[in-house]
């Protein structure tokens, strides 16, 4: 690869995006006008909001009990969490002084015809139910319903939000009560029992609902006072309703505060942002070069297909940083105005967000660089399979959605960054950069965590450059004419034109109907709990979810797409090599791959309680050994075989490579374990049984080290505790209560490793020869038809 020719390229993509309206519109533009925007509509609506006092009557004020709740027609400010309630509530009450007072006259005749009604309206509550929510109930019959709308209409012709009524006697009664208390006498619980007051409100109605939100802790306020003042009448401590005085602490450092609010706040942003940073001008630079009819011109240049496209990523990545970052500086400087401006109309304290710290920035900066690196290269190479920009925006679609799936995760209270969370794609990311923030991870541990995150989306991003470059080397794609999907003739084709093994995308079909089987076969399981009680139970359950799930849909798939049945499932006899290699290596590794995974049992978190139960009962003494075997080690050989060597690897050989169907199916059959830790040995495993598929041209291979591998397990977990009399040179028992660990010897270990390892080498050699063999063939036929021309 000539970086001059990238170069090139690059600044080629970078002018011409510069003078796309529509990607500088959406990756710079917008970040720096939409959200001060938006910032200063929500912002005049909330002014506006405030500006709209609401109206609060109070009927019979003067049987309030001292400290009053109405001074001088406001409220008192010692009762007032934010000083802003003052002119926001605006009380009347049925003092005929005040009513004549109010200097607006149309309020004036609304407030006294309300007022005035009030003994009318009282005998409608009383009929639909006194001291019921203010709302509409389902069973009101034809009167009922006429009474409350008479109610509601009553209350939207004065415009009252909330009415509050003191019922009479209700302040000679409160006083009584209270110089008794004062005299030092002792009421009964009876004498406790005063005259209810009415707060009425309709929470239908959203203004009466907001300023009863703000009337109510007022009112708690209130009562508070009163209780005060009952309580030093009666030459009582104040404190005495607080047996215990519980003072909270916040040990948290106000620098602490703004990293945790940071924390939380640019993981997910800088994930969002980054997708669809890259989102526009990967599609435009994929499927808007083939609608320009630009991409011959570009095609006959001097520069490589590998340097085109990665002249194309290095622009996708630019933008895609630009617009994340753009979009985090606005959205920051939006949200501290808009939320300074906010406390300042409730009259509150503002919250000081600040300017993150230059280390937070940097540290922003820094994982920015991995993540739109990543989903550049995806958006790239699923820019390219689109013939046109719109259909480019539905396949991007699907990517900005798991994107704002992982970001809701990493969201989660609890998920902290973890060595298995550190390898994930973009999760990895999103909570190094999170422990960053907050401080969560020091010293030597920064590097433990960092090393693996930078790796782990290198390696990602790469893989997703290399899938860009792939479909740009195919003319297929490039030159794709748009396609008319019509599922009758798709299935017809199907049927009629089978070929001998399937396609890429049936193979990928397949996984999706496995996992697809297996969550109804799970979410079916969680509806039926009595069919796992019991350990015989829960290993029958699982030799049924395998030929179930697993096993059946790669052989009718196979039987109603391909045109033979043996070649797609490999089922040949092979050279008794293989079975000897495979024999050999499913005893090997099996030391080898518990060895491994008990050395890295804190990177994966702990075992579901559901896969627990199902160890347990593969160990549990009374399900017999056959059924365990026929469970755990030939059910899953057999059906899990027939899946990933057999159909999907299958499909995934038509490109004609080696080691990418071995890879990707490996990858494939790892993920359909879904716990972390199998999900790990799964995928190793599929590897090695994907290299003796591909060598050996037959499943058996695969099925016999598969059932050696899970059979030896499934024996160790049966003898676990038991003395192995004369192989303590070999295998090691150690006893913890109720488990017990086994491990190996180092002597045992290496013979394994020799053993595994002569067979691998020998099994990758073997195709280098295969290889050679064939080039030597394809020469000497080649020469054969010039001599015979």
């Amino acid at each position: 690869m000539t970086w001059t020719n990238v170069k090139l390229i690059f600044h080629r993509e970078l002018r011409d995006q510069l003078r796309d309206r529509r990607t500088l519109f959406m990756v710079i533009v917008l970040p720096l006008l939409l959200y001060p925007a938006l910032g200063i509509g929500l912002l005049n609506m909330t002014q506006s909001l405030s500006s709209q006092p609401q109206r609060i009557v109070v009927i019979r004020a003067e049987e309030m009990p001292t400290p009053p709740l109405i001074v001088d027609g406001k409220l008192p400010d010692v009762l007032l969490d934010y000083p802003g309630d003052a002119d926001s509530l605006r009380i009347f009450t049925d003092d005929p002084v005040e009513l004549s007072a109010i200097s607006d006259e149309e309020t004036r005749i609304q407030i006294a015809q309300f007022i005035e009604d009030w003994p009318n309206r009282l005998d409608d509550l009383r009929q639909l139910g006194l001291g019921k929510p203010f709302q509409e109930p389902s069973n009101l019959s034809p009167e009922g319903r006429a009474l409350q709308d008479r109610v509601e209409s009553w209350f939207e012709t004065a415009k009252v939000q909330v009415l509050i009524v003191f019922p009479e006697g209700y302040r000679e009664a409160y006083d009584a009560l209270s110089d008794r208390l004062a005299a030092g006498e002792h009421p009964s619980a009876e004498d406790f029992e005063l005259p209810e007051a009415l707060v009425l409100h309709n929470s239908a109605k959203e203004r009466s609902e907001i300023a009863y939100s703000r009337i109510r802790p007022i009112l708690s306020n209130w009562e508070d006072e009163l209780l005060k003042t009952r309580l030093a009448g009666a030459n009582l401590p104040v404190s005495l309703p607080d047996p215990v005085k519980l003072i909270p602490i916040d040990l948290a450092a106000p620098d602490q505060m703004l990293a945790n609010m940071w924390g939380k706040m640019f993981p997910a942003l800088l994930v969002i942002m980054s997708v669809t940073g890259a989102f526009y001008p990967a599609i435009d630079l994929g499927a808007g070069e083939k609608e320009r009819g630009t991409m011959e011109t570009l095609l006959i240049s001097p520069a490589t297909r590998s340097e085109i496209v990665m002249g194309k990523f290095l622009t996708v990545v630019l933008f895609s940083l630009t617009a994340a970052l753009l979009n985090l500086a606005s959205i920051g400087f939006t949200g501290q105005r808009m939320m300074q401006a906010v406390a300042s109309a409730r009259g509150a304290a503002a919250l000081d967000l600040g300017v993150p710290p230059l280390s937070a920035i940097v540290c922003v900066i820094f994982i920015a660089v991995p993540l739109a690196s990543l989903f550049s290269a995806l958006s790239l190479a699923l820019a390219m399979f689109a013939k046109s920009s719109k259909e480019g925006q539905y396949y991007l679609t699907p990517l900005l959605l798991v994107a704002l799936g992982l970001t809701v995760f990493c969201l989660y209270p609890g998920v902290e960054l973890t060595p298995f969370y550190s390898v994930l794609p973009v999760i990895g990311p999103s909570l190094l950069l999170k422990a960053l923030l907050l401080g969560d991870v020091e010293g030597l541990q920064i590097g433990f965590y960092v090393f693996p995150v930078l790796v782990t989306s290198a390696a990602y991003c790469g893989i997703a450059l290399w899938w860009a470059i792939e479909q740009f080397q195919r003319e297929d794609i490039l030159f794709r004419e748009s396609e008319q999907f019509e599922i009758g003739l798709w299935i017809q084709h199907l049927l009629r034109e089978k070929q001998a093994t399937p396609s890429f995308m049936q193979a990928g079909f397949c996984f999706v109907i496995i996992a697809l089987m297996q969550f109804l076969f799970f979410t079916s399981l969680q509806e039926s709990p009595e069919l796992l009680t019991g350990a015989r139970n829960m290993v029958t359950v699982q030799l049924i979810y395998l030929i179930a799930t697993v096993g059946v849909p790669p052989l009718i798939m196979a039987l109603i797409l391909t045109s033979s049945f043996r070649t797609t499932l490999k089922l040949t006899w092979p050279n008794w090599r293989f079975l000897g290699a495979a024999i050999a290596l499913g005893f090997a590794l099996q030391p080898l791959a518990l060895t491994l995974l008990s050395q890295l049992d804190r990177f994966f978190p702990p075992l579901p309680p559901g896969a627990e139960r199902v160890m347990a009962a593969m160990q549990d003494e009374a399900v017999p050994f056959w059924l365990s075997l026929a469970a755990f080690a030939f059910a899953p050989a057999i059906c899990e075989e027939l899946a990933f060597r057999g159909f999907i690897l299958s499909g995934l050989q038509r490109s004609g490579r080696t080691w990418v169907p071995i890879v990707i199916s490996a990858v494939l059959f790892g993920v359909i374990h879904l716990i972390p830790k199998q999900q790990f040995n799964a995928t190793l495993l599929g590897l090695v049984i994907g290299l003796l598929a591909v060598r050996s041209q037959s499943l058996l291979p695969g099925v016999l080290f598969h059932a050696i591998f899970n059979g030896t397990q499934v024996l160790a977990t049966r003898l676990s505790g038991k003395p192995f009399p004369g192989a303590e040179w070999l295998v090691r028992v150690k006893s913890h209560g109720t488990q017990v660990d086994i491990s190996f010897t180092p002597l045992l270990l290496t013979l394994c490793a020799f053993v595994a390892t002569s067979l691998l080498y020998w099994l990758v050699q073997l195709g280098r020869d295969q290889n050679r063999r064939r080039k030597e063939q394809q020469i000497a036929d080649e020469r054969m038809s010039l001599h015979t021309t």
